[in-house]
């Protein structure tokens, strides 16, 4: 029987041995894909997505970014930044602040409502991250946790 006469699996399960199955760049890009839909899917029903739920994310964590620092760290363009931040503070989830530093910049902040929706989500996305690497183990995950931030943050 030649190769061209094998059966051949059904779905893509026989895709997964490809030589795209072995690229790391495809690899990342497939993670991030599946990881972003379990997200977005458990944060669903807070009115979230994980853009918006990273910015607010941030916002709490009492930082205070700047609209540039937030663009450049979740590698958005600036204006996607004002469209998620926009969003977040029609619902009365963060304000826009002046910098003290920079009076001409304006900082992030979290309001008390959108502390208290961040923990309900926080608590739904990590559910779902569980759920998607259930199959690794706590070593592997601190494992990758560590790879991935050295390729996300190479300096």
């Amino acid at each position: 029987m030649t190769a061209s006469e094998k059966p051949r699996p059904a779905g893509t399960a026989g895709l997964r041995h490809s030589l795209l199955g072995e690229d790391l760049s495809f690899l990342l890009a497939r993670a991030n894909a599946l990881s972003l839909t379990a997200a977005n899917s458990a944060l669903a029903v807070h009115g979230l997505k994980a853009r918006s739920f990273s910015v607010l994310a941030l916002a709490v964590h009492d930082t205070r970014p700047t609209q540039r620092e937030l663009a450049e760290f979740l590698r958005l363009d600036p204006s996607q930044v004002v469209a998620l931040i926009d969003d977040l503070e029609k619902r009365h989830l963060v304000e826009r602040r002046t910098d003290p530093a920079d009076r001409r910049a304006n900082v992030l902040v979290a309001t008390d409502a959108g502390r208290a929706l961040f923990t309900r989500a926080q608590e739904s996305a990590r559910a779902a991250e569980a759920d998607l690497l259930a199959g690794v183990t706590p070593e592997d995950r601190q494992w990758l946790a560590r790879i991935l931030r050295l390729v996300a943050f190479p300096d």
